[in-house]
């Protein structure tokens, strides 16, 4: 009977987990440039690669990062991975060999204040041309982390159209891809979080050194429960999105 179900596929005994072992952690594997380069095939000649940092935050900008990559691109430097996984100290070690592998890269940010005027799809938007507009090399395609297409400007509407007034466009978008857990899958993608993580990060600490109370230092803008605490205690600051339903805060005002 056992032979039988080996014969049929079935696992070996031998190879059955048992409740009486530690569970081993899985293993993340290494982002490669297999899907850049598929896109690559399809005709693009500089493709740009996009991810976001700071969308959940509650204070700060929204910062995104690009990288470029194109045929000639070499394999990404060793240790890239999504921003997230990377303890700060590795995302820094890692910013110069992205910047010098990169055909091209670029940072850009929307303002808190933007943010609160146009909402946040539109405020990455905004940063992500910003990102564009600066780089050296013009790409004919872009992938996205994610399923939304937030880079391309919205269909127009018409003159009767009530929607919330839009930032207009900085540069123009070439053709977008979007793909879930592309941070995690396409070395791009991860290379250009690396960039956008430490840029922001950056300049949460600056502000820390102004706003000490508020411990951005170490939750870099995020819902951490000293920041919470604070914002309960003196409410939010000039750098905060004022707009947002802030924890703590019933009545937001800037100080």
């Amino acid at each position: 009977m056992t032979e039988t179900l080996l014969r049929a596929g079935a696992v070996a005994p031998s190879r059955v987990a048992r409740p009486d072992r530690a569970a081993r952690p899985a293993r993340t594997a290494a982002p490669s440039l297999r899907v850049e380069r598929q896109l690559l095939r399809d005709g693009a000649t500089a493709l740009a690669c996009l991810d976001e940092v700071g969308r959940g935050a509650l204070c700060g900008p929204v910062t995104i990062g690009v990288v470029v990559v194109t045929a000639d691109s070499k394999p990404a430097p060793l240790g890239v991975r999504d921003s997230k996984l990377l303890t700060p100290k590795a995302r820094l070690a890692l910013v110069p060999r992205i910047q010098r592998w990169a055909a091209a890269w670029g940072v850009g940010h929307a303002s808190p204040a933007e943010i609160d005027e146009y909402g946040i799809i539109a405020a990455l938007r905004l940063a992500g041309q910003r990102a564009l507009d600066g780089l050296t090399v013009t790409p004919d395609a872009a992938l996205l982390d994610g399923n939304h297409d937030y880079l391309s400007p919205p269909a127009q509407g018409t003159l009767f159209d009530d929607g919330p007034v839009l930032p207009d466009p900085v540069c123009p978008v070439p053709p977008v891809t979007t793909m879930i857990k592309a941070d995690m899958k396409c070395a791009a993608v991860a290379a250009a979080s690396v960039l956008a993580k430490t840029t922001r990060d950056a300049l949460l600490l600056d502000l820390a050194a102004e706003f000490p109370e508020y411990g951005w230092q170490e939750n870099k803008g995020y819902a951490s429960a000293d920041h919470v605490d604070a914002l309960r205690r003196l409410g939010p600051t000039v750098h905060h999105r004022r707009s947002w339903r802030l924890p703590g805060v019933e009545q937001p005002t800037a100080l």
